[in-house]
């Protein structure tokens, strides 16, 4: 039995060729369409203008005649404008033929209950332009020009424009063709070396530079040497990508494994009890909020840096006391007393609030996280002499920072030792440095007088103007 064949891609330059091609292509039918667009809005509006113009003599001419045909030569592709005055009520209409249709629309405009209005129609099998407007009171006046000359030129335009794009697409083909084999000519000469980085999987290795450079703008040596510093920041993002999976991969096996236990028990649900499966339920549900947690945490240091996004003039302390109500309601047996003054609470700062936000709760949660049973937690903010920043200070009364942890309470997946039997991810105060450093900010971890822990945030704030 033979394998089936594979399927393969075509070549980069051939899909960049037609790629090429279809924009170029796209772009001349765009155009060739919006050309055609705008030919036949310019063709109508000269006409209707024309009309128009038309209209206003016809009324000028007949407005002490009665109802009935004024001018009856429209069937004539040079004739002027036929016109007829129609009155609001049928009662009054002459006993000849109206030559243009008269319709309820018409009798509405001779009593002035519609605005004037264009139409179409047909007189002697021609077609006819209408334009309906009012005349002298209780009449309308009706005036036609034959519209067979417009459509004769719409045509002509779009017969022109589809022979130019229908010209342009073999054109868009050579330009395609051109752009493909002139642009990844310096990617084909470098594709050996490349090629050999891939299969063997050496980060380590560089492309070999020109022995006598041809100039800073020569496309060879540039894409070499881009490629060479990328291959650098390559080499320090797998080795920093292979810490990450290992603390990941470590930090996910628990929660995991307790995860996969409670599903494996409410498997059995028919043999539990409804208290067992509530239990069961309730854990399954914590656990799952543990790893989302996690993982929202571990794909937003895995940028090494905070998402771009607007900054908006905000009242940190505002954020603040926001943070401080959702940890009170977080963690009810931990009392919070924030302590802020009038310039603090004043202060504006640059920043993105949801970040900010996070940056306070982080900080918030790791403090009651080690508060002992009876202690609260001192949340204070005030700004500094020169008012150029707004000082957050954190305080919790708990067993506090040994000095050889210090300088690492910021490291992602760090654990002290006291914290290891308590919930965590040891990733919140990594990504409280993280989004302090993207606000241009300090954050500072100290042993507090007393005992327990002080975090110190150093935020920068608009100077306030003098009067």
């Amino acid at each position: 039995m033979s394998r089936p064949r594979r399927h393969r891609r075509p070549p980069l330059r051939r899909r960049l060729a037609l790629t090429a091609s279809a924009a170029v292509a796209g772009v001349a039918l765009a155009v060739c369409a919006g050309a055609y667009a705008v030919t036949v809005y310019t063709l109508h509006r000269q006409f209707d203008l024309q009309l128009t113009q038309a209209a206003t003599l016809a009324v000028q001419q007949h407005q002490e005649n009665g109802p009935g045909v004024q001018a009856g030569e429209c069937r004539y592709l040079a004739a002027p404008a036929c016109a007829q005055l129609v009155p609001e009520s049928s009662a009054e209409d002459p006993h000849e033929p109206y030559l243009l249709p008269v319709t309820d629309a018409v009798r509405e405009v001779a009593g002035r209950r519609r605005a004037p209005y264009f139409s179409t129609a047909s007189v002697a099998g021609n077609p006819v332009r209408v334009l309906t407007t009012p005349a002298r009171k209780g009449l309308a006046m009706q005036v036609a020009l034959r519209s067979d000359g417009v459509q004769r030129a719409e045509r002509q335009a779009a017969g022109l424009l589809a022979a130019i794009g229908g010209a342009g697409v073999p054109v868009a083909a050579l330009l395609g063709y051109w752009v493909s084999r002139s642009g990844l000519a310096p990617v084909t000469r470098l594709t050996s070396t490349a090629e050999r980085i891939t299969a063997t999987r050496d980060a380590g290795l560089r492309i070999e530079l020109p022995v006598e450079p041809r100039g800073s703008d020569d496309e060879i040596t540039r894409l070499a040497v881009t490629f060479n510093t990328m291959l650098d920041a390559l080499e320090e993002s797998l080795a920093a990508q292979r810490r990450l999976v290992a603390d990941a991969s470590h930090e996910l096996r628990t929660p995991l494994t307790a995860l996969r236990a409670n599903a494996e028990i409410l498997l059995r649900a028919d043999q539990l009890t409804p208290r067992q499966r509530e239990r069961a339920t309730g854990a399954l549900t914590r656990q799952l909020r543990e790893v989302t947690t996690l993982v929202n945490d571990l794909i937003d240091l895995a940028r090494g840096e905070e998402p771009q996004q607007a900054l908006e003039s905000v009242q940190p302390v505002a954020l603040l006391e926001h943070a401080v109500g959702a940890a009170r309601d977080h963690w009810p047996h931990v009392p919070f007393v924030l302590d802020t003054d009038v310039s603090a609470a004043s202060a504006l700062a640059a920043a993105v609030p949801s970040r900010l936000t996070r940056l306070f709760s982080n900080l918030l949660d790791n403090a009651a996280k080690f508060s002992p049973p009876g202690g609260h937690v001192e949340v204070a903010a005030h700004r500094s002499p020169d008012g150029t920043r707004v000082e957050i200070t954190i305080r919790d009364h708990g067993p506090g920072i040994d000095t050889d942890d210090l300088p690492h309470v910021f490291d992602r997946f760090y654990r002290a030792r006291a914290a290891r039997a308590l919930p965590g991810s040891g990733l919140g105060l990594a990504m409280a440095r993280q989004i302090a450093h993207t606000h241009h900010a300090e954050l500072t971890a100290h042993q507090a007088p007393g005992g327990g822990a002080l975090f110190r945030l150093r935020l920068p704030v608009d100077t306030p103007t003098s009067a």
